[in-house]
């Protein structure tokens, strides 16, 4: 659940009681922020009214429309300018002759410039379909067709995105594109069965761990920034000892990412048994697929719709969301990122901990590595 945002009028209605005397430390267990929110939120709303944040905000959406209007008509008008000076154009050409001058032009606007095919083509006017490679025709390939054959008798559910990963891992140099139309021409697609409602049964139990690294949970969480910005946070926690082994904070974070922050965490202790996570684009990404069979690690998915049965990095992300991302007002991405490295701190290494006899994590795993 997306953590509380206060509004401008909410922000002004605080600054207004701190201005009338009332101390800070009742204002902020009042309304559930830290004392250095409070003070950021004074100086940049200081002294302002309702009226005069809202007149500011048009102010400054009008002044952005209007700054990237005329970006965009001076970068319109410089491309224009370098293509007309290089003599790129032939206009006495027929149509097949030009769709090369025309991928040559598209692709010198896009180098010069550092701009989008899409925006390339639309400031000279050329249908984006002039960059498209023409494909030579399907080729022949009886002994990866053969292979293809034998690997989806085997794997009767997978896909062709699953089968060029099992041949990926036997070496294949193969592009999967064209395992794909090898897939389509010998019929190989997965039919779809409809799925009938049955009757709920019981929910099977993952097996209790019983020592470190048997077993870690992932997740991500999601925030933004004043300004909007959004950005995600990636967990990871071992189940044994509640330890909080990543707390990585960015934009935009893939299953590469993923594998290599893990990767960071076995050069200083020892691999698990089992990771479980649930079914997000990242998580069951190739990058980590491909991480994780290398290693002998078990991906343990849970079902769709079924969070309860990652309860552990369920019950660590509400206590982060409670205690780390509602609490403070972030201001830029950096702030974010030293704020919640903080968090991640004190709770590894201060925070007592309920289920662990009120131990701190990092306690709690030096008790049991010397027991």
């Amino acid at each position: 659940m997306k953590g509380k945002r206060y509004t401008e009028p909410q922000i002004l209605e605080i600054l207004g009681q701190v201005d009338a005397g009332q101390p800070l430390a009742e204002l902020t267990r009042l309304h559930g922020v830290a004392v250095s929110t409070i003070h950021r939120w004074k100086a940049t709303y200081g002294g302002m009214t309702n009226d005069e944040t809202k007149r500011f905000r048009l102010l400054e959406e009008e002044h952005r429309r209007l700054k990237k209007l005329v970006d965009d008509l001076s970068l319109d008008n410089q491309v224009l300018k370098e293509v007309v000076s290089q003599k790129m154009v032939n206009p006495d050409a027929t149509p097949q002759s030009q769709t090369p001058l025309k991928r040559q032009v598209v692709g010198f606007v896009r180098q010069r410039f550092g701009v989008t095919e899409r925006r390339a083509c639309r400031q000279l006017g050329f249908w984006r379909s002039t960059q498209r490679h023409n494909s030579p025709g399907e080729e022949k390939d009886e002994a990866l067709k053969t292979r293809l054959r034998i690997l989806a008798l085997e794997r009767p559910r997978f896909g062709y995105r699953r089968l060029h990963v099992l041949l990926r891992r036997e070496g294949q140099e193969v592009n999967h594109k064209r395992v794909y139309r090898i897939y389509r021409a010998e019929g190989l697609a997965v039919r779809r069965k409809a799925r009938k409602k049955l009757a709920a049964g019981e929910r099977g139990q993952k097996p209790a761990v019983s020592a470190a690294n048997q077993r870690w949970s992932m997740d991500f969480m999601s925030d933004q920034l004043a300004s909007g910005q959004r950005f995600r946070v990636l967990n990871v926690v071992d189940d044994f000892t509640r330890e909080c082994l990543v707390m990585h904070v960015g934009t935009s974070i893939t299953g590469a990412d993923v594998a290599r922050l893990l990767t960071a965490v076995l050069a200083e202790r020892a691999q698990p048994a089992m990771i479980v996570t649930d079914n997000g684009p990242e998580f069951i990404s190739r990058a980590l697929d491909q991480w994780a069979h290398e290693r002998g690690i078990i991906q343990h998915f849970n079902r769709p719709g079924k969070p309860v049965e990652n309860a552990y990095i369920e019950r660590f992300n509400g206590r982060v969301r409670d205690e780390c991302l509602n609490l403070h007002w972030f201001q830029t991405l950096p702030q974010a990122r030293l704020i919640v490295a903080a968090w991640h701190q004190d709770d590894n290494e201060v925070r007592p901990h309920s289920s662990l006899e009120d131990r701190s994590p990092n306690e709690y795993a030096r008790l049991k590595q010397a027991g």
